[in-house]
């Protein structure tokens, strides 16, 4: 029987340290293989260092971590002293219930209703925006409250009620009393709500991700944001650095926590023996205390360093909400384009700008977070079908073109296209194509052609399908010869009956995930966009043989830039546009992304075309007559409300079901 406990407890930490301690090892990969090591190196975290967004990010989580931390230590003490003088337990019961309600609420829920409230209240107060740092701040120290008062009022409970009044007889003010007395009574618990109060938010994402505002980011948003498409070595840099601090934090809790038992067992002992008991405050004891001092001492230093080290006189700021991974970075030696176009115009103009960039998953989460007033963005780059919506609804402002002399460049075919007749509104960024990607290895070539390998039993449970209903749809649609754009509910009730139908051999409904998923060999099939499939070759494992095809029906979309009507500076969004749309930048967001550019000097550029390939060349510009036609053909147009709450009805339909 032991020897079974210790298989169990062994097979238990082997699950839990595992992965750990594979990260850690390939955070010092000398390659970028995530599966074989190839030399010792500290490379990832000299790129990690020199990452500015990542750096920033650190910074903005420390800042919120250690304000978040005292706030709700000083509240959290207050409250539980104040509980804990309760004479009625019945109300002391409701507010020990109050305090556990959001300890026990599941992130998300809590998350999406401090957001509403925030939105709310912006509202009333006429506020631009009502999401940014305090919203994040707020949000953090609610969430942090209740577990101090959970590490203090024990201590509280556990204190001889005695002591204070005593300290008051003897001539103590009930305020002296309180810090000489009742304090360092209960301090390990204060320490100990501190310490966990910075972990929580030190390591937040659901909560965050939900009140976040424009330019604001945090660490856990900034990882998830780097990892929709592909994990690097570079986040296991980064994901080690985060674990060993969370150890460090844990290890100094367990400190406190052994200190105070030893504290009370030696004043049990003093008085069995019938000695006066050394008061709590002993050198031993204080050890604790100056750990904590220390550990936010070292946090505020750290932010002190990032800032002198990431500073910028910033006098003009442009918030960017575009598609993740879907801009050069300046990973794998592309050009920055960010840092490109801040250098650009300070040498252009001489007054510094500071480019703040957030992504979305969909065009839907973009419109949502648009549409709720709740942050304000300057440049956002959706797609056709959600810019003809955003146009009707009047959530775009006109484009001043004399500030876009570079739009010159667009190429004919990308004018005055139905979501944008008059050529009013936007500029288009990229343009692309789906098709279907699968593992040479596992699919039999005679199965590729057309829609129907998305619904082959064949593979069953290892075909992946869009999570969103446009596209999802859409596919059945395609495949059927429905026009994907029909007001028809019949239509639109077939389609969705062909995606019940292909459900049991769906393996999962994915957008961002898909990139693992191919990449892994985890599945073999899955309909995507044409210039995502070149990203995943690039990081496919040696047992997957990715390949790509078009059906002959199906989706043509353009993505374009374009400027909400909550921008607060339309003329520096109009400059960043026309920055984009430069040889430098153009060409290296095409190559970078691997979508197909509507831009004069990218497609016609040599380097460019050589840098590609001819197969890449012909995946991303297939020969197909003219694309207006192709385009007016199959490209999602707006529906009406009534046809897209039927839509969206279908799909809740789907996923519930």
């Amino acid at each position: 029987m032991k020897r079974a406990a210790k298989i169990y407890t062994a097979l238990i930490f082997v699950f839990l340290f595992a992965p750990i301690a594979i990260l850690l090892v390939f955070s010092f990969n000398d390659a970028k293989s995530l599966s074989v090591f190839s030399g010792f190196s500290f490379k990832w975290y000299y790129e990690l260092f020199r990452d500015a967004e990542t750096l920033n990010a650190l910074k903005n989580t420390l800042i919120l971590a250690v304000i978040a931390s005292i706030v709700s230590t000083v509240m959290g003490t207050a409250a539980a002293v104040g509980m804990n003088k309760l004479r009625s337990k019945y109300l002391r019961a409701a507010l020990d219930t109050a305090t556990d309600i959001p300890m026990m609420n599941p992130d998300i829920i809590t998350g999406i209703s401090l957001m509403l409230m925030f939105v709310f209240f912006g509202r009333l107060l006429g506020a631009t925006t009502s999401l940014g740092f305090w919203s994040m701040l707020a949000a953090h120290i609610t969430f942090c409250l209740p577990y101090v008062i959970m590490q203090v009022l024990p201590k509280l409970q556990q204190m001889d009620r005695a002591l204070p009044e005593a300290a008051m007889d003897l001539g103590c003010t009930p305020v002296r009393a309180f810090f000489r007395v009742e304090v360092p009574e209960i301090l390990p618990g204060i320490i100990t709500g501190m310490i966990m109060a910075f972990t929580l938010s030190l390591d937040d994402f659901v909560i965050s991700y939900f009140t976040q505002g424009s330019g604001f980011q945090t660490l856990p948003i900034r990882i998830y944001n780097m990892t929709k498409k592909t994990v690097t070595p570079k986040m296991y840099a980064l994901a080690t650095i985060i674990f060993f601090v969370i150890l460090a934090l844990l290890l100094l809790t367990n400190l406190v926590d052994e200190d105070d038992t030893q504290r009370i067992r030696d004043a049990r002992r003093a008085k069995r023996e019938g000695k006066p008991a050394r008061a709590a405050r002993s050198g031993k004891s204080r050890r604790p205390v100056r750990a904590a001092v220390g550990i936010l001492t070292a946090a505020a230093l750290l932010i002190a360093g990032i800032s002198i080290y990431s500073s910028r006189q910033e006098t003009r700021v442009l918030n960017v909400y575009n598609w993740g991974e879907y801009i050069s970075d300046g990973s794998d030696d592309s050009l920055d384009t960010i840092a490109a176009f801040e250098d650009w115009y300070k040498a252009t103009y001489g007054v510094p700008v500071k480019v703040n960039y957030d992504t979305y998953a969909s065009n839907e989460d973009m419109y949502a977070k648009l549409k709720s007033g709740a942050v304000n963005y300057d440049v956002v780059i959706p797609s056709d079908y959600m810019i003809a919506r955003m146009e009707a609804e009047d959530m775009l402002l006109p484009l001043n073109y004399d500030n876009i002399p570079n739009y010159q460049y667009i190429s004919e075919d990308f004018r005055g296209l139905y979501y944008d007749p008059d050529d009013t509104y936007t500029v288009p960024y990229t343009y692309g194509i789906v098709g279907v990607i699968y593992n040479a290895n596992v699919v039999d070539e005679a199965d590729t052609g057309g829609w129907d390998l998305m619904w082959n039993p064949k593979y069953a449970g290892n075909i992946l399908q869009f999570n969103n209903a446009r596209d999802a749809l859409g596919t059945a649609m395609y495949r059927a010869g429905i026009d994907v754009n029909t007001t028809d509910h019949a239509d639109w009730q077939q389609a969705l009956q062909a995606l019940v139908d292909q459900r049991p051999l769906v393996k999962s409904y994915v957008m961002d995930e898909i990139y693992n998923m191919m990449e892994s060999g985890e599945a073999a099939v899955a309909a995507y966009y044409a210039g995502d499939y070149f990203t995943m070759c690039d990081a496919q494992a040696d047992s997957v043989d990715l390949q790509f095809y078009y059906p002959e029906n199906t989706n043509y979309f353009i993505d374009a830039m374009c400027i909400p009507t909550g921008c607060r500076d339309q003329e520096l969004a109009e400059c960043f546009i026309n920055f984009m749309l430069s040889r430098e930048a153009a060409v290296a967001n095409a190559e970078y992304i691997y979508y197909a550019s509507p831009n004069r000097l990218v497609y016609d550029d040599p380097e460019y075309i050589d840098d590609m390939g001819e197969d890449t060349m012909a995946i991303l510009y297939p020969d197909i007559g003219s694309f207006r036609d192709a385009y007016n053909r199959s490209a999602y147009r707006n529906l009406d409300q009534d046809t897209l709450t039927y839509v969206n009805s279908l799909w809740e339909t789907l996923k519930i079901n």
